[in-house]
């Protein structure tokens, strides 16, 4: 079976953005490299559900217990900060993928959350779907 791509055109409206995140507490994304990063294959991206500007000994504390959890490698470029997320819809996906807006006009066009981002690059067995086949996929934790 060949894996199609995700069609990223619908996007949660602000309420039902709001009512989707309720009770979240974080979303893992993981996604493929650039081939460049062979020694760190996998693209990680942790969402937490908080606009708080986190200080750096809970972040520090978050991605250890995330690394350790998850069997994951020492992160390489590393960027944590608050950030816009969006959430597209696609009729192959049972959740909404999350999507780092970094472009402005991506920013007034697709509604948004502000939420804790912790993005890298690194490697992992245990993702073998984003390091092997190079898919993305996704998952949330709730409270």
């Amino acid at each position: 079976m060949e894996a199609k791509a995700i069609n990223t055109d619908k996007y949660l409206d602000p309420v039902a953005l709001k009512n989707h995140l309720q009770n979240v507490e974080y979303i893992i994304l993981a996604t493929p490299a650039p081939e460049v990063f062979k020694e760190t294959p996998i693209q990680f991206t942790i969402f937490l559900n908080t606009s708080d500007d986190l200080p750096k000994d809970v972040q520090n504390a978050v991605l250890k217990k995330f690394l350790k959890e998850n069997n994951i490698g020492e992160p390489k470029e590393l960027m944590s900060q608050r950030m816009p997320v969006g959430f597209a819809l696609s009729p192959a996906q049972e959740t909404p993928m999350p999507l780092l807006l970094v472009d402005p006009k991506d920013q007034k066009s697709i509604p948004y959350e502000v939420m804790f981002v912790m993005d890298f690059l690194a490697d992992s067995d245990a993702f073998e779907q984003a390091k092997e086949h190079n898919l993305t996929g996704w998952s949330y934790a709730y409270t």
